[in-house]
């Protein structure tokens, strides 16, 4: 059935696996696995997404500013962080096209302003099959000028003490002020996420080079796993948590690093000409754990 402008929430299921959407940031609101949540709501413009869209990119822009074709361009904030964080969609009221029992699509739309400069249409697609969740998003250049654009995605996963990640990758970034990456270098041991690790109880904010877009998330206490899978598009991810007594951590699949605005090649973001698009999709598929 299509949805209307009033609907504010929608939910999809399939088997063991219940989604719930909400038109605020296009957000995820909750998931859950056998009546059991294995993403927290802990996000989002209001704190209460599970997971939310970055678009036209994730996290922030150094200085507020870019240039792109020799012309500079600023940003104001879009939030408390005096830097723009993560682009319009996660902030802005999401169109509903289309709602069924297993599926659900939605569109964005964003005309430059005071605090950006992007003009862009977003959509996202979410599937459940058996299983899995399958997230599809994609953007198009809407604008009059070419503008580096990029994807991601960013769930507040369950962090239970015996939890595990694993996802490789071949290079670290530290963080400098401004929660801004500062230099690249080899993957620290304790970041190590090659073999499952655990997440440290302290303060995390970095970005992982050099991902194959594979990775898996063991809940012993929850007798559960999220195996990730990302297309190649997706070749880095961020690690955030607050530490101490949190209870998530965010695994944030992204087609660039943050801050590529003011890196070589942008760091990653893909250069839109008007009418071009970007699209990449994440699968995470649940299953019990076996012991």
């Amino acid at each position: 059935m299509s949805g209307s402008a009033d609907m504010e929430e929608i939910r999809i299921a399939d088997g063991d696996l219940q989604i719930s959407l909400s038109r605020l940031g296009g957000a995820i609101h909750s998931a859950s696995f056998r009546g059991r949540a294995f993403m927290v709501a802990a996000g989002g413009a209001d704190g209460g997404a599970a997971s939310f869209p970055l678009v036209p990119f994730g996290n922030r822009v150094g200085d507020n500013v870019m240039t792109v074709g020799g012309r500079d361009y600023c940003f104001r904030p879009n939030m408390a962080d005096p830097l723009y964080l993560h682009g319009d969609g996660w902030l802005g009221l999401w169109d509903i096209v289309s709602h069924s029992r297993q599926k659900a699509e939605m569109t964005f739309r964003h005309a430059a302003d005071h605090l950006s400069p992007y003009r862009y249409q977003a959509s996202q697609r979410f599937s459940i099959s058996g299983n899995c969740l399958v997230n599809t998003l994609s953007v198009t250049n809407s604008g009059d000028a070419p503008m580096p654009f990029g994807l991601g995605f960013h769930p507040y996963f369950l962090l239970t003490p015996q939890m595990t990640l694993t996802a490789p990758a071949q290079h670290f970034w530290t963080e400098r002020e401004g929660h801004l990456p500062e230099k690249r270098g080899v993957v620290p041991e304790l970041l190590g996420f090659s073999r499952p690790r655990t997440i440290p109880p302290q303060w995390v904010n970095n970005a992982f080079e050099g991902w194959d877009g594979r990775a898996r998330i063991v809940w012993p206490e929850l007798k559960l796993v999220a195996d990730i899978e990302a297309d190649p598009v997706f070749g880095n991810y961020m690690i955030y948590t607050p530490g101490g007594e949190a209870d998530f951590f965010c695994f944030e699949p992204m087609t660039h690093l943050p801050n590529g605005h003011h890196m070589p090649e942008f760091g990653g973001l893909v250069v839109l000409q008007p009418g071009e698009s970007l699209a990449g999709q994440m699968a995470i598929s649940l299953s019990a754990l076996e012991i």
